[in-house]
């Protein structure tokens, strides 16, 4: 791949920004303050880098405003470097999921392109597949599926019958769409991801379990990404709706009937269980678990490793579990903890003969 080498000042105008120092400056690269070498730009986002900034080798920096001011380095001065650094990041990117965004928003080129099927692929003949499309070796397509504009299909894909995907959408190597599954546009399937495999529900019957036939599909709207082998359960009867704009982390189980609203971000190993509602706006921490039949508000904050057990109604951060504590000391809060009934009968019962002598 050739470099592509901007100079600073279009690197300012690409995202609203303005220089300090050298405009005529040429870039070929970005990267932390840390590594950055002397053809590369990097950014300041997080107070804690902020001891890297006078030793960094980066030809130029990110800052805002106030930063600008300790340093006598070539600076592109936003007020969001970390949205800046995003939007630059694309610039770079060997495959910029950016230029299938803007294609599904409606700016491709015009005139008719046609699809590119690769010779190992299986496309069944019903299959509705757009000019500009992309189908790698491997994959298989079933019947009645509609792949929108411009979308890219991985190697060894797999999109179950009925399915649909938008325009720009774009499918890495491995992802598996069950049937009736609904994609929106400039969406983002890591490898390994699942969609619309069948809920949990079993009903108990005579010391087994009968299954129950999960009858719903998965509906996905736009600009969602889905990260590394997550799974999404199909609609015991109504569907399983993940909203436009959620970012999904790898390794994340959301079950039948969830529902995530608009630009909710979840972390990593996270859980949601079954007919769970999440609001818009929230930010699930890593390992979180939601237990099933809540809602949560929008715009919750629930730090890592946060066990969900009720409805939260009120915006704002929460958290449960203990914080790392040395292992000895660790040891001696459970040993408390579990004394805390007997302490509360205690107490209890003491204040009940202070009550009766007074």
């Amino acid at each position: 791949m050739m470099d592509k080498v901007f100079t600073l000042k279009q690197l300012a105008q690409k995202v609203g920004g303005r220089v300090i120092g050298d405009e005529g400056l040429t870039i070929s690269g970005i990267a932390t303050l840390q590594s950055a070498d002397g053809a590369q730009i990097s950014f300041l986002a997080n107070p804690a880098y902020e001891k890297y900034l006078p030793d960094t080798k980066a030809a130029a920096i990110i800052l805002t405003e106030d930063m600008a001011k300790k340093t006598s380095a070539n600076v592109l001065v936003h007020e969001q470097p970390y949205l800046a650094y995003a939007t630059l990041s694309h610039l770079w990117d060997a495959f910029s999921c950016q230029s299938l965004s803007s294609k599904a928003a409606g700016n491709s080129d015009s005139g008719t392109k046609p699809a590119k099927i690769h010779a190992s692929a299986t496309v069944h003949e019903t299959a509705v597949i757009s000019q500009g499309v992309t189908i790698n070796a491997g994959a298989v397509i079933h019947s009645g599926v509609v792949i929108g504009e411009d979308s890219v299909i991985g190697s060894n894909c797999v999109i179950g019958d009925d399915s649909n995907i938008g325009k720009g959408t774009l499918l890495h190597a491995g992802v598996t769409i069950y049937h009736g599954t609904t994609i929106g546009d400039a969406c983002i399937l890591h490898s390994g991801v699942v969609i619309g495999s069948d809920g949990f529900g079993f009903a108990p019957h005579q010391g087994k379990w009968k299954k129950i036939a999960q009858l719903g599909g998965v509906l996905i709207g736009n600009f969602v990404e889905i990260g590394a082998n997550t799974a999404i359960d199909r609609g015991a009867l109504d569907n399983t709706v993940i909203e436009n704009g959620v970012k999904l982390d790898n390794q994340i189980q959301i079950a039948h009937n969830v529902l995530v609203g608009e630009n909710t971000a979840i972390a990593a190993c996270s859980a949601i269980a079954g007919s769970t509602t999440i609001g818009k706006n929230c930010v699930i921490g890593g390992a979180s678990g939601i237990a099933g039949h809540l809602t949560v508000t929008d715009n919750v904050h629930l730090t890592a490793m946060t066990m969900v057990i009720k409805s939260l109604k009120e915006p704002g951060v929460y958290s449960s579990g203990t914080g790392v504590q040395p292992n000895a000391k660790w040891r001696k809060s459970i040993a408390r903890l579990r004394q805390l009934d007997k302490m509360a009968a205690r107490i209890k019962a003491l204040e009940k003969t202070v009550n009766t002598k007074n």
